[in-house]
C-alpha cells in the first residue's frame, strides 16, 4: 500500500515527515534519503502497532482528498510504500549488563532506531541475513521511540 506523507523542511531543522492518515506518526531525517528511510520505518512500526492492538488500519487517502489540508502548507506530498499485512512482532526477553544496554541505546539513538530495531538489524547484518529490515521493531512503545522531532 502507498500512503501519503508530507515532507517539510523548516529553517535550521531536519527534514520532517508526517502522515495525514496517521495523526501523531512523525519522523525526521538529516537528509532527504534518511527522511525517506525513517518514513518507511515509522509508518511500518505504527501500522504494526495498530494491527497488534486490533485497531483498524485506514485505507490510504488520495491526493485530491488532501488538496485543501492545512497541514500540507509548505510541504511536499510523497508516497510511502508499506506492506499491507505486516508480520506479527514477537516480544522476547534477553539478559545483558547495564553498561551493554547503555551502549546499545546510544548506538540505536545515533542510528535513529529503537533498541529492538537496532539489535535485530545488527544481528541480521552481522550474519548476512536477507530478511527484510523493514520488519524490525516492536509495538507502540517502539513506535513512540521511533518518532523524532523536527
Amino acid at each position: 500500500m502507498e500512503y501519503i506523507a508530507y515532507l517539510y523542511k523548516d529553517r535550521d531543522s531536519d527534514f520532517g515527515v508526517s502522515f495525514p492518515d496517521f495523526p501523531g506518526c512523525v519522523t525526521a531525517g538529516r537528509t532527504l534519503e534518511e527522511a525517506r528511510r525513517m518514513a518507511v520505518e515509522a509508518l511500518t512500526l505504527h501500522i504494526e502497532g495498530m494491527v497488534e492492538d486490533d485497531e483498524v488500519v485506514p485505507a490510504p487517502s488520495n491526493l485530491d482528498a488532501l488538496a485543501n489540508d492545512p497541514d500540507m502548507k509548505g510541504a511536499v506530498a510523497v508516497l510511502v510504500s508499506v506492506d499491507p499485512a505486516p508480520e506479527k512482532t514477537v516480544r522476547i526477553n534477553i539478559t545483558a549488563r547495564q553498561s551493554q544496554l547503555e551502549a546499545i541505546d546510544r548506538l540505536a539513538n545515533k542510528a535513529g532506531l529503537t533498541r529492538s530495531a537496532y539489535m535485530v538489524q545488527s544481528s541480521l547484518n552481522r550474519f548476512g541475513s536477507n530478511v527484510s529490515k523493514k520488519r524490525t521493531g516492536s509495538n507502540r512503545t517502539a513506535r513512540a521511540r521511533a518518532k523524532r522531532t523536527r
